[in-house]
């Protein structure tokens, strides 16, 4: 089956529970380390807390917001001894650089799961990261931005990188993709045989791409610029009212 028919969530928001587990069932890991930033309060919308929570995974926080930070120092009390959590804006040169801040922890160097979320200098960071080699990436990419396009961040006018740019930097750092649902998932191209994925796919990237999450996205882009700030606000609390209660029948 393909990965993204195992989209569900626990914590997080576009199925990533589901697809990181199957994944690392296919890996054969069972528990292992991780990485997350901006994490916010460990809990909301997150890729890893899953995987702590119920797979007795341990990993490393990062939230840059001060107030998130006491919430996620509060929320990782429940986990003694599992958790690192740092406050810091992470970036991809000087001291703040992704490797610098890792090196100030235990993470072993070719940890399990690193997960990038920071709607903005993604790749950048990405590409700045030297000294680690994680198995699987996940990392955000701007959905409004077809295949074939290399766009990085330069605000105003492109938030975030685009699909293409960061299947190409995957291919440049030894990575390959095999999902996306607005997240691109990338395996290690010594681990990718495991997971069983046909060869198209593999040669082909671009058929991987989530077009239904394209179409949310340009609409809410188009939305955003057509309606006012205010209702704008009302219907994503709507929303985000609507996804937590599915989360708690589940």
């Amino acid at each position: 089956m393909k990965l993204i028919e195992y989209w569900h969530n626990v914590y997080s928001q576009t199925g990533e529970d589901g697809i990181l587990a199957e994944i690392f069932r296919r890996l054969g890991v069972e528990k292992g380390w991780f990485v997350e930033f901006g994490a916010a309060d460990g809990k909301w919308l997150s890729n890893t807390h899953n995987l702590l929570a119920h797979k007795e995974w341990r990993g490393v926080y990062i939230e840059a917001h001060p107030v998130r930070h006491q919430e996620l120092v509060a929320n990782m009390a429940a986990f003694p001894g599992k958790t690192h959590t740092i406050c810091a804006m992470v970036g991809y040169e000087g001291e703040n650089k992704l490797d610098h801040l890792l090196a100030t922890t235990p993470i072993p160097k070719d940890f399990e799961l690193l997960s990038i979320d920071i709607d903005s200098y993604d790749w950048q960071v990405w590409k700045g990261l030297e000294a680690y080699q994680p198995q699987v990436v996940v990392i955000e990419c701007n959905c409004t931005i077809r295949p074939g396009i290399v766009s990085l961040h330069q605000p105003p006018t492109s938030i975030g990188a685009s699909f293409t740019a960061l299947v190409n930097l995957g291919l440049e750092k030894g990575y390959q993709l095999v999902c996306h649902t607005g997240n691109c998932f990338f395996v290690r191209n010594d681990l990718v045989s495991k997971l069983g994925l046909g060869d198209t796919a593999l040669a082909a990237p671009e058929l991987l791409f989530n077009y239904r999450r394209y179409r949310k996205e340009k609409t809410i882009t188009f939305a955003r610029a057509v309606l006012p700030d205010k209702l704008m606000r009302r219907l994503f609390r709507w929303a985000d009212f609507r996804r937590m209660a599915k989360l708690k029948r589940r």
